[in-house]
């Protein structure tokens, strides 16, 4: 219960509608009750039953043993009844029937009226709770470290965004409508019992003990078995994922019938436990139900006896009785499924706030300051990196600086560290030990959307949306006018390809950008860089998964997009490692080597000199 009423507590902001259908649910309960109420003197005139008539005598005698709240309430109960009594019982036949259609049309016009006005606000209140918690989730997410991604599998992500949500939004209007209306109509409908015959609902009242108890058994075994059918659809959405981003590898290697195993695994599992989930909940209904038809059948006896042995009840108020108590059986009902719902949204959303309540291993120091502007240099002070499940150092003993307008290069083998290295500069990941400086400020002393400002990225694995060109390049600078878009396509050499598309700039270029070659895609993405125009940039081996058509526009793209700026560049290309004004050699998370071209290349036996025999001389 914990867990939903922090699932309630979303509902604060939107009180007043939660009133307005509470409000509602109170009138069309009372229309409800009326409207049955109603067959009570249609039945005494359809049967020519005599006309009820109540002693004051009998009233005070019946009312003197109760508290003089309820006594008093009783008495102002009777005065009412006495007088619709009278007001429906006056006149011919003819005009009696007339008075109880009317009155039965327009109870059930206003009670479906209400019963509308109710469900729309409590919708409104549903939809916008459900809103507020993806948006939580959502943002959190952007909040959370690389670290965190890269332990957590996409389809889990989008699982409990979408799937977990969707079971919490089932449950929401389900629980306020149970919770409240049906209540309600039982509260209504037992004052009608109790107004008929005291005795005959006292017996009724035996359902309620073995209802309570299937409700609390049954709710326990959900609760367990929805956190399990969540998970499962967690693990069905990430199969999804990952064979469709990665279907030409699928087909490539002609795993599809593999593919197709693993998934129908998965379903299979899902099948099983939803299978098992649906038998638990749907033995709710039925033995509440026959609870209830095993009770209705002892009241129908000892009913039918007050009416035909003792005559202490008349057969139109016995038969009033009974469509009260009927009415009461749907609400008790649904009340049992209430718990079960409670359950299920309760395990859903526990998977929800797991992620809400991670804290970001990244995040602003509370002293943090302001940086707008890149001055004088970036200093890598005794850096240590590992990850935090991992004991081996990514990186060790990191000491250099970068002055700025410097343009640095990272060579050394696969795994040594050189990604790492720069993705430490923007935050992406903490070091584990020493500190970066930048200006002499400890980039963790920075506020981190001031850090990234200043750094642009451009990688191997061009990530563009699903949206038009020129949203792409204008990505983080929404505001930004038409020319200073054409100009940063012009300098990526993006230009002339953009144009040449039927729908130039507005091309949508589709998931990751699938409508374009490799070589366009990149090119949009330095546009993109060339736009934000930051001080810092890192080129993460831009160029090592093109052609050398598309190799030789996009260097051209990236040597534009470095004059003036602090550059880090990881490449496999002999013409950018020479234009560095250092070349860091890294192996093992080291940096063994430290220089220029020209120098490192004179010693026959250091590691550079073998790299550039092995990778860079193939490319001069």
């Amino acid at each position: 219960m914990k867990t939903y009423f922090r699932i309630l507590s979303y509902v604060r902001k939107y009180v007043g509608y939660l009133i307005l259908s509470i409000t509602f649910t109170v009138l069309f309960s009372l229309m409800n009750g009326a409207s049955v109420y109603l067959s009570i003197p249609l039945l005494q005139t359809l049967f020519n039953e005599k006309r009820p008539t109540q002693n004051t005598e009998m009233i005070n005698s019946a009312t003197e043993n109760l508290p003089k709240i309820g006594s008093s309430l009783a008495q102002k109960y009777e005065e009412i009844k006495q007088a619709f009594t009278h007001y429906i019982f006056s006149g011919t036949n003819d005009q009696i029937l007339l008075k109880i259609v009317g009155l039965v049309l327009l109870t059930f016009l206003l009670k479906n009226i209400f019963n509308y006005l109710q469900a729309y606000y409590l919708a409104y209140v549903q939809q916008a709770v459900i809103r507020d918690l993806r948006n939580d989730i959502f943002t959190h997410l952007h909040k959370l470290s690389m670290s965190f991604f890269k332990k957590e599998r996409t389809g889990n992500l989008i699982s409990r965004i979408i799937s977990d949500t969707l079971k919490i939004q089932q449950s929401i209007s389900t629980v306020f409508l149970s919770m409240i209306r049906e209540p309600l109509t039982i509260i209504v409908f037992l004052g009608m019992a109790f107004s008929i015959s005291v005795k005959l609902t006292l017996f009724s009242f035996i359902i309620l003990p073995f209802s309570l108890l299937v409700i609390v058994f049954i709710g326990r075994i959900l609760r367990k078995q929805s956190a399990a059918l969540q998970a499962k659809m967690a693990d069905i959405t990430s199969v999804i994922h990952e064979t469709v981003t990665g279907v030409k590898i699928v087909k490539a290697f002609g795993m599809e019938k593999f593919e197709e195993s693993r998934f129908k695994k998965q379903t299979q599992k899902y099948f099983d436990i939803m299978l098992k989930m649906t038998r638990v909940r749907n033995i709710s209904s039925p033995v509440s139900e026959f609870i209830s038809v095993t009770v209705g059948a002892g009241i129908i006896y000892y009913g039918g006896k007050l009416v035909l042995v003792d005559h202490t009840l008349a057969a139109s108020e016995f038969l009033g009785f009974l469509f009260a108590i009927l009415q009461i059986m749907h609400p008790i009902k649904e009340l049992s499924g209430v718990n079960n719902k409670i359950q299920e949204s309760s395990a859903a959303a526990d998977r929800i706030f797991q992620i809400i309540d991670i804290e970001p291993e990244i995040k602003d120091a509370p002293d943090a300051v302001e940086k707008k502007s890149f001055e004088k240099n970036i200093v890598f002070d005794n850096v240590f990196f590992k990850y935090d499940d991992a004991e081996d150092w990514i990186l060790r003993n990191i000491n250099f600086e970068v002055k700025k307008g410097e343009i640095i290069a990272l060579v050394g083998s696969s795994g040594g560290g050189k990604t790492t290295l720069v993705d430490l500069v923007p935050r992406f990941f903490d070091v584990t030990k020493g500190a970066i400086l930048l200006d002499g400020i400890d980039i963790r002393k920075i506020k981190i959307r001031d850090l990234r400002s200043l750094v642009g990225v451009v990688t191997q694995e061009t990530i563009l949306f699903n949206t038009t060109i020129r949203n792409n390049i204008a990505y983080g600078n929404p505001d930004v006018n038409e020319d200073k878009i054409i100009e940063a396509a012009k300098a990526a050499n993006a230009y002339d390809f953009i144009m040449a598309l039927p729908q130039g700039f507005d091309t949508v270029v589709g998931e990751h950008g699938v409508r374009l070659s490799g070589g366009q895609r990149q090119r949009i993405s330095i546009a993109r860089a060339l736009l934000k125009n930051p001080p810092i940039m890192i080129f993460d081996e831009a160029t090592s998964a093109l052609d050398n058509e598309s190799e030789v526009a996009v260097q051209k793209a990236i040597e534009k997009l470095m004059i003036e700026r602090t550059v880090f560049v990881i490449a496999h290309r002999l013409s950018t490692i020479r234009n560095a004004d250092r070349i860091l050699v890294l192996d093992k998370g080291e940096i063994v080597q430290s220089g220029k071209h020209e120098e490192l290349i004179k010693d026959e036996n250091n590691i550079y000199k073998k790299l550039y025999d092995l990778q860079f001389k193939l490319n001069e």
